[in-house]
């Protein structure tokens, strides 16, 4: 799938620039800072292409109704 492993490049390339930009300092939290970096838009835009509708985002992205919903709300995304 192309779009999986554009996906991956640019996580891939966004990693690589933050070691570069540690310079030297220790890198800390980093599995934490990648999913919040990469959940929230994603949840975004998925309820977007399913307009508003929780059901179906969730069927798109594979999980629970109850589980999108707590996301939503821990990560304070307007719906």
């Amino acid at each position: 799938m192309r779009q999986t492993n554009e996906i991956a490049d640019c996580v891939r390339r966004s990693l690589e620039r933050y070691f570069k930009d540690l310079d030297g300092a220790k890198p800390r939290t980093i599995y934490d800072m990648v999913l919040k970096n990469v959940e929230r838009p994603m949840l975004e835009i998925v309820l977007m292409q399913a307009e508003g509708n929780q059901t179906i985002a969730a069927e798109m992205l594979g999980i629970n109704r109850n589980t999108l919903r707590k996301k939503i709300q821990s990560l304070k995304i307007k719906v």
